[in-house]
């Protein structure tokens, strides 16, 4: 995650260059409508950051860009609906760690995620914060793991879904620490946090953005956060890292299109993505979902893709994660 002002410092510098001219361009794309699908339902990370980026886009490209949601089969449904839409531009997919995840999670997928979809724009990267239901004893990240090696699998250890952010956080810590906590699915983050304000789970890892309120009014304790360094939202929280050296995880949304689709209409999309990011208003909205946006060029995003799906796809066997 990078510090806010540095990160508007670097934006400022990056707009000041010229642009330079790509050879090749469909010069007419987009001359209609252009319509982003997004595998969750409404509400949710994925689908403000699609909404917020259609909107841009929109402005942009002079065309409307619709957000359609796909929910169901754990993202995995409007996945493939993105994959077998025809490779013209006209239809992107915003997607998210969810889809690395699948890759391992799921052995018979139709599709495979990275080979039959191409990277373009990365959107914004959320750090989740490690929670507890004050009737928990452990104040730090390191009495929480003396707790659960204490008693392995009494704790219930509430998340989004199977697959979803707050499971792999969990997972990572699980392998890394040496723990073993029941993990608790739910229909989503929000019901994840409703339960754990109730106690009837007593951790979660969850986004800033949907948590932060929670934390700083004594509702939930937080123990840690998932970035490699202090979030601006919870800056009194240290890093999981300073716990269990070497944590990091940060969930991830980004724009997606069909394989096949046009490299000069994918780098027109990545320009036009990145520039929004020298507005602040964008960046602000994207803060206030506890995410940092992220300038990647189309090679960067796609490293990403990799170094995440090879990251769970030693997690998942590790933790025993099995697709339910």
């Amino acid at each position: 995650m990078i510090p806010r002002r540095s990160f508007l410092q670097t934006l400022a510098a990056a707009a000041a260059l010229p642009a330079l001219p790509r050879p090749g361009f469909a010069q007419t794309y987009p001359s209609r409508p252009i319509r982003m699908l997004v595998a969750t339902s409404a509400g949710g990370n994925t689908d403000l950051a699609a909404r917020i980026i259609a909107q841009w886009l929109g402005e942009r490209l002079g065309q409307t860009v619709v957000v359609e949601n796909r929910p169901g089969g754990a993202n995995n449904i409007g996945t493939e609906a993105a994959v077998r839409a025809p490779a013209d531009g006209y239809t992107l997919f915003m997607g998210n760690l969810t889809n690395t995840v699948n890759m391992t999670l799921y052995k018979n997928l139709s599709f495979n995620f990275l080979d039959d979809m191409t990277p373009v724009a990365l959107t914004m990267q959320s750090t989740l914060a490690m929670q507890v239901h004050p009737s928990v004893a452990a104040k730090t990240a390191a009495e929480f793991i003396a707790v659960a090696k204490a008693h392995p699998g009494k704790i219930n250890m509430g998340s989004g879904g199977n697959g979803s952010a707050g499971q792999m956080a969990g997972a990572l810590l699980q392998m890394m620490a040496g723990i073993k906590m029941t993990h608790v699915p739910y229909r989503g983050e929000a019901m994840a946090m409703t339960d754990l304000l109730g106690g009837q789970v007593q951790m979660v890892f969850a986004t800033l953005g949907s948590s932060t309120q929670y934390i700083k009014a004594g509702q939930v304790r937080a123990l840690a956060v998932t970035s490699a360094k202090r979030a601006e939202m919870l800056p009194d929280v240290p890093p999981l890292a300073d716990t269990v050296p070497g944590y990091e995880m940060s969930s991830w949304n980004g724009v997606m299109a069909p394989k096949g689709t046009p490299p000069d209409i994918v780098e027109r999309l990545n320009k036009e993505i990145n520039a929004s990011y020298t507005d602040p208003k964008i960046v602000e909205r994207f803060i206030t979902l506890g995410a940092t946006p992220a300038p990647f060029t189309v090679a960067e995003f796609g490293k990403l893709l990799r170094d995440d799906a090879a990251k769970w796809a030693a997690v998942i066997p590790s933790a025993g994660i099995k697709a339910e």
